[in-house]
């Protein structure tokens, strides 16, 4: 058909809307918006603000149960205190104690004898609670609250469910709780600000010189990029003055012991019979370039009396490490006390310096000593690996596990601690990654020194082990006996549909009566004690009844779905549907898909199901299921598997990957009927943003992306990211294919950029949302930017998260929720409008330029075609 009309005429008009759009775009060029924190919807900020459910925490003869009430978020005042950084620690120094502790507010106690469950008194008015402990013989609960003038220590009284003050000094817990029980349970070794100390120092106004570092060459130091590192020597004093430290033994009935000069302190740990302390103190010189933990330490052995029994290792400074995900320090190292022996140390040694790279027969090898230590250290096992773990039983049993991570090999061995010339036993062995074949870890039990063993039956002859039972059905918690002689298992009991339920702890000998927490989709978890010799049907007894504390979303569907990508991987993937949304009835819904991808070394592990259909639909609000209650439909978790088989490494081919993973994940949601092809947001956070950013670069799937806390330019992580341990000067084509920044001009679709402006987790630098901001706009693709005051790598406050839910949701609004609006996606103006035959044609240039900005305009305008002129 063809159509007649003025060319000269329309050329004109139409260069005249041009020149007049030209001005609106420039107008809409990159700027800075000044705002305050927005509220979302009502419906939002509903589930911002639900009612948290308790934590539990079961006590250790199993007759108590402490329930841990959570408050709702705190306000940004709170998460605005000031705080310190300093050799990787964040440190509020007011209160000389870790900084961004979540906190709870109230505590309860559950007899799980009869179901009773009485509310803690005596606990001051808005109370925060940050960390507790059972004692060894459940009669006390020792706990700290943050009080006004430092971290203060407390001691409920069970019996009486009521709580007190215990000493009136504050703690020391910058590395730690700052407390812990002594052998038995009317003692606590406890971290104390020194009596006399000097004025803390403060940086000054006026710099006295700059801060300089230097490399002299010599051996490798390939360091990942860590942050809120020392800068300065008046950072150093700080650091110092912050740890100082002295310990003291306190009774339960408040009396304080201080023992032992002070000291600048990493950890102390009491031996299990409370005679001795194993302590790392930290040494100068401090380093620059590595975070606290390795630093300079002397790992000592101390007594209550507060006498030096033995410097059992003086470690050095660790600035220089093989590279590697395999890679440890050279020397000793992982110095703790058996939990079965009344004093015996065991610590590991690499046998190659620490660098995986070198070949040896042994890499790791696990020693032991017991105090005194005048004997010479024993040698326990040789790993073929890296030590990865250790659960003690006693003197003829402890679980060693050795790890290859390059390989996903891990294997556990049975050793004889009493006897270390009897050869060791290898019990399990897998790939790290096949869940499927997971066996459990064995439930642990208290001791005579209140240190956690091995849970056997009474003849010694068993053990009991309870996993997430990955399966194809999904995960099914389980709990066996397993024979120490034969190594044969014998299931116990299996979660059953329709619930997810998993063990907490076996009450009894023999594996017959056991706590479990139980949910379903519609309920949240809440605790039962389940009779295993009884009939399957009156097995479970509730303890506890928590109402849903989002009933307006007790409707939402979830499906789990299993699908194929291109090259025959399978994939699987949760999908939630809107309360009282009927696809066959409502057609196609706009949705948002969230997703993290993970690197595989077999095609078999990145197939296996993850996760439970059965588990609780709880609306966590950092995750995209707060989108069901603005209608959208939610794709959460699908796998995106990265798989490098035998030597090949998986991210050498990432976005071929990826692109399909994403494929076979669309046109799943497509297929059944629940998205429209056209209306598909991808999001992730930290890795998942990494992701998002790549698909919008990559492919043309999405019409848009949220992006939160990601990292786009891999060369700013030259020494390695998640599972890669090349480094980029190894792997330079790796590094720059995989980084969505070096294609910034192939992203067109918009993108929402949001990063907490205190981001401390390595690699993930608030720079790198910056610059990737920078880069698009100035490309012309839109995009925002958000900047979230004092939030770190997980946002915390309410107004954030609040205001987080804002931005989110007015990007879907105005990118993926409407139909009429035309998906933004790279057109080449040159190929597609060389003939502009008709009124439409010229209509729909005119659309494509109020959609694509800036970048198109100019494009569109070097390519308009001559004719029309």
């Amino acid at each position: 058909m063809s159509f007649s009309f003025d060319r000269n005429k329309l050329a004109s008009r139409l260069v005249a809307t041009l020149f007049a759009l030209g001005s609106v775009v420039f107008s809409y060029s990159a700027h800075a918006i000044d705002g305050k924190y927005q509220l979302p919807a009502p419906e939002l900020q509903a589930l911002v603000d639900a009612p948290r459910g308790p934590e539990f925490k079961l006590g250790p003869q199993n007759k108590q149960a402490l329930l841990i009430s959570l408050p709702n978020l705190p306000s940004i005042t709170e998460v605005s205190q000031p705080e310190l950084r300093l050799a990787g620690l964040r440190i509020n120094p007011k209160m000389r104690a870790a900084s961004r502790v979540n906190f709870s507010d109230g505590l309860s106690l559950l007899d799980l004898s009869t179901g009773k469950m009485r509310k803690v008194q005596g606990l001051p008015a808005k109370a925060k609670i940050a960390d507790t402990l059972w004692s060894e013989d459940e009669d006390w609960v020792a706990f700290s609250i943050w009080g006004r003038n430092g971290v203060e220590l407390w001691l409920l009284d069970v019996e009486e469910a009521r709580a007190r003050r215990l000493i009136y000094e504050p703690l020391n817990a910058t590395t730690g709780a700052g407390f812990s029980w002594l052998n038995g349970s009317e003692e606590l070794l406890v971290r104390l600000l020194p009596r006399q100390q000097k004025a803390m120092p403060f940086n000054l106004t006026v710099p006295d010189g700059p801060a300089t570092q230097e490399s002299r060459g010599g051996k490798l130091s390939q360091n990942r990029t860590f942050q809120d590192l020392l800068r300065t020597p008046r950072d150093a004093d700080m650091l110092d003055w912050q740890l100082q430290t002295q310990l003291a033994v306190v009774n339960v009935n408040g009396t304080v012991r201080r023992f032992g000069p002070n000291m600048v302190l990493n950890r102390a740990q009491a031996s299990p019979d409370g005679k001795w302390v194993l302590v790392q103190q930290l040494r100068r010189p401090y380093s620059y370039q590595v975070p606290l933990e390795r630093f300079a330490q002397s790992i000592e052995v101390w007594s209550l009396q507060g006498k030096k029994l033995k410097t059992i290792a003086e470690q050095a400074m660790r600035e220089r490490m093989p590279n590697g995900i395999d890679a440890v320090q050279a020397g000793p190292r992982g110095f703790a006390w058996r939990n079965d022996e009344a004093a015996t140390l065991y610590w590991l040694e690499a046998q190659e310096g620490g660098d995986p790279e070198v070949h040896s027969k042994v890499h790791d090898v696990m020693m032991q000593q017991a105090a005194p230590f005048a004997a010479p250290p024993q040698k326990l096992i040789e790993l073929a690996w890296r030590f990865s773990s250790v659960q003690w039983g006693n003197d003829h049993l402890a679980l060693v596990t050795e790890s290859w991570a390059k390989t996903r090999d891990t294997r556990t061995w049975r050793i004889h601690p009493g006897a270390p010339l009897v050869k060791a036993e290898l019990f399990f062995s897998r790939k790290s990654e096949d869940q499927y074949a997971n066996p459990g870890v064995p439930v642990m039990s208290l001791n005579q020194y209140g240190r956690s063993v091995i849970r056997l039956t009474p003849d010694g002859q068993h053990m009991f082990l309870t996993g997430t039972g990955a399966s194809p059905e999904g995960d099914r918690p389980f709990l066996d006996k397993f024979h120490l002689a034969s190594e044969k298992a014998t299931r116990l009991w299996r979660s059953r549909a329709p619930y997810y339920e998993e063990v907490l702890g076996v009450l009894d000998d023999q594996g017959t009566q056991i706590i479990t927490s139980r949910e379903s989709v519609d309920e949240r978890p809440n605790l039962f004690i389940r009779n295993l010799s009884a009939p399957a049907s009156v097995q479970a007894t509730a303890l506890t009844a928590f109402p849903h504390p989002t009933p307006q979303m007790r409707g939402v569907q979830k499906k789990s779905l299993r699908y194929q990508r291109e090259d025959g991987v399978e994939l699987s993937a949760t999908l939630y549907l809107p309360p009282g949304y009927e696809p066959k009835r409502d057609g196609p819904r706009p949705m948002l898909m969230w997703a993290y991808p993970r690197e595989f070394k077999s095609a078999e592990a990145a197939s296996q199901v993850s996760g439970s259909p059965y588990r609780f639909n709880r609306i966590n609000v950092h995750g995209p299921m707060v989108m069901l209650a603005r209608g959208y439909t939610v794709l959460d978790g699908p796998t995106m598997p990265i798989i490098g088989e035998g030597r090949r490494e998986p991210n050498d081919t990432f976005i071929e990957q990826l692109k399909m993973d994403a494929e076979a994940a669309v046109d799943e949601v497509v297929r059944l009927g629940v998205a429209d092809r056209n209306r598909i947001a991808i999001g992730g956070h930290s890795y998942g943003a990494f992701m998002a950013a790549n698909l919008l670069a990559h492919t043309n799937l999405f019409r848009a992306g949220i992006a939160r806390s990601g990292a786009y330019n891999r060369t700013l992580t030259p020494f390695g990211f998640q599972s890669e341990d090349r480094t980029y000067w190894r792997a330079k084509e790796t590094y720059l294919e995989m980084s969505p920044f070096h294609f910034a001009d192939e992203i067109d679709e918009p993108l929402l950029l949001i990063h907490g402006e205190d981001d401390n987790n390595p690699g993930t630098y608030p720079l790198q949302s910056e610059r990737m901001y920078q880069a698009l706009a100035g490309l012309g693709t839109p995009s925002r930017l958000v900047m979230l005051p004092n939030e770190s790598h997980i946002y915390r406050a309410r107004e954030s998260i609040l205001h987080m839910l804002w931005e989110q949701d007015q990007w879907m609004g105005r990118y993926v929720k409407t139909r009429n609006q035309s998906k933004i996606a790279r057109y080449d103006c040159s190929n597609r409008y060389k003939k502009l035959e008709s009124v439409a044609d010229v209509q729909s240039a005119l659309n494509l330029i109020f959609d694509v900005g800036t970048r198109q305009y100019f494009y569109f305008m070097m390519s308009f075609p001559s004719s029309l002129y």
